[in-house]
């Protein structure tokens, strides 16, 4: 007998084969798909031209660095400072007073930084001889007399326009004190100086020795020629010196300024020395000396003055204010004209363009703000308006961009607004800082391997899959239009045809119609003759059946 398991396994291996056909992924292609056809090969060739074209875009984008970009919160300390660098010229504002102050929320308060700072003299077309512009540091209080003594009255020589030429041209030496009235530091200055060229007057006598000359210029005045001798701050001490002088190309003397003290006894003891280097070739005007409190150093060549260099800053709101400064000087404010070109104004450190060239690929990001007013001009006409303060809005973001090799690059980009003010003081730039609490985060990242092959792969199974719908539709398509015109063909030829068929069939119909009645009228004889000669065999059985049959027949 024969066990259930038994019969079980035996319809299992039965159906086997059934089984393993429902299995495979790769099953075989049906004889109708591998039809060649025209169409397939055009969309083949389209189909490895797009895989190719694919392929070749995928390539890039994976060799491609992908670039993000986040806004998170800056987390520099306080303490951390930012370095400024800037280029900045000023037509009418002298080197010999221009000052850099730097000043900030938390009480930093930095008055002329020279440490880092270059100043250049240039005129009013922003032309500059190459040459720096030095000035020393009057670490002290300049002293002036005690006492003010007025026996001596006035025993300098007034300049004006119409003899300054001639004197100065006249004399080895020409000492001029250009003054203002109204200046403190003129007032203060005022006796020692009469006194002192009462003094120089009694020694070198201008009648027999003539060797020095003490002279002052009111430029309350005489303000064309203050102006012409670039003077901006009061009082100004020159010194002219005969055949060492050179001339600039406006006709201007090239002199010395005294930034000594203002009393009478250093006055007399500096003009002594002046008197007595007259023809030593070591003494030039581009010559300073330094004795105890004595320092003369040349005057600025021309009116204008570009500043450039860098200050730090702290990461709070602050202010960097240029402007025309001095502990011994006053200014007349409505004469101040703080128009200016910045030729470069920068935070952080300097991208240079071996960096940019390295990091052609963070262009969008990097470059755009960051020097936002560089080459912007802003001037004021001194006519139109005076005590004009220019101020800058700045606004700081720091950008951060953490590279392929994990080195973290900062830059800081700035967003710039101006506004000119009447100001109650002396004029200045302002630059007001405020740093943004935000910063921006760029991140670069390679894509990895495994996307690239998956992609790949997409781009094959994906380009095979519609290249075979579209020849799977353009097959039908053609057999359904193939079928369509075999149709038609049909139809037209029936129409053609189908009249001679109608006769043909009636005719037909017409000679079967005739060929069944003569049938029929064969049949209809043959049954007559049969009947006569059954009735001639009756006859002869009979005569009586007989007769009746031939009176019959004959009727």
């Amino acid at each position: 007998m024969v066990s259930a398991a038994k019969i079980k396994s035996v319809d299992f291996f039965r159906n086997y084969p059934v089984f393993l056909l429902t299995c495979p992924f790769f099953r075989k292609t049906p004889r109708d798909l591998t039809e060649a056809s025209l169409s397939g090969a055009g969309i083949s060739i389209l189909a490895a031209i797009s895989m190719i074209f694919l392929f070749g875009m995928e390539l890039h984008s994976y060799l491609t660095v992908s670039t993000t970009t986040a806004i998170i919160i800056d987390k520099s300390s306080i303490e951390d400072t930012v370095r400024v660098d800037f280029n900045v010229s000023f037509p009418f504002l002298s080197c010999e007073f221009a000052s850099v102050d730097v000043s900030d929320v938390l009480g930093t308060n930095r008055l002329n930084i020279t440490k880092t700072i270059r100043k250049y003299s240039i005129n009013r077309h922003f032309q500059t001889n190459g040459h720096e512009f030095r000035t020393g540091l009057v670490t002290y209080t300049i002293k002036h007399d005690e006492k003010v003594d007025d026996t001596y009255g006035e025993g300098s020589v007034t300049l004006t326009s119409r003899n300054f030429d001639k004197i100065t041209h006249e004399h080895p030496i020409v000492v001029v004190n250009f003054f203002a009235p109204w200046c403190h530091w003129s007032n203060l200055l005022s006796p020692a100086w009469e006194k002192t060229a009462k003094v120089m007057r009694q020694r070198y006598s201008p009648e027999h020795d003539g060797r020095i000359i003490v002279g002052s210029v009111d430029c309350t005045k005489e303000n064309d020629l203050c102006q012409k001798h670039h003077i901006q701050g009061f009082p100004s001490i020159r010194i002219y010196r005969k055949g060492t002088d050179v001339h600039d190309n406006n006709g201007i003397h090239i002199h010395e300024t005294y930034y000594g003290d203002r009393d009478t006894d250093t006055l007399v003891m500096k003009m002594d020395s002046l008197v007595s280097s007259i023809g030593v070739d070591s003494v030039k005007h581009s010559i300073s000396r330094s004795e105890d409190y004595i320092i003369i150093r040349p005057a600025p060549p021309q009116e204008g003055c570009r500043i450039e260099g860098f200050v730090w800053v702290k990461k709070v709101p602050g202010n960097l204010i240029i402007s025309a400064a001095s502990g011994s000087h006053s200014f007349d404010a409505s004469q101040m004209n703080m128009s200016h070109v910045v030729s470069s104004l920068s935070f952080g450190s300097t991208i240079t363009p071996m960096m940019m060239s390295d990091m052609k690929r963070l262009g969008p990001y990097l470059g755009a703000g960051h020097n936002r007013l560089n080459g912007q001009a802003y001037m004021t006409n001194l006519e139109d308006h005076a005590n004009v303060t220019i101020e800058h809005y700045l606004q700081v973001v720091k950008t951060e961009v953490l590279g392929l090799s994990h080195k973290l690059f900062e830059n800081y980009e700035y967003t710039a607004h101006t506004s000119l003010m009447h100001a109650h003081s002396i004029p200045a730039a302002k630059f007001h800082l405020e740093f943004s609490p935000m910063q921006v985060l760029i991140t670069e990242n390679l894509k990895q391997f495994s996307h690239f092959i998956t992609n790949l792969c997409a781009i094959i199974g994906g380009v095979f899959t519609v290249a075979g719908i579209l020849d799977s539709i353009l097959y039908n398509t053609y057999k359904l239009t193939r079928k369509t015109r075999l149709t038609d063909s049909k139809n037209a030829i029936w129409k053609i045809y189908l009249p001679r068929t109608r006769s043909i069939l009636e005719d037909q119909k017409s000679i079967q119609y005739q060929l069944s009645r003569k049938k029929h009228r064969i049949n209809t004889i043959a049954k007559r003759d049969y009947q006569i000669e059954e009735d001639e065999d009756r006859m002869k059985l009979g005569g009586t059946k007989s007769n009746r049959r031939q009176r019959s027949y004959k009727q």
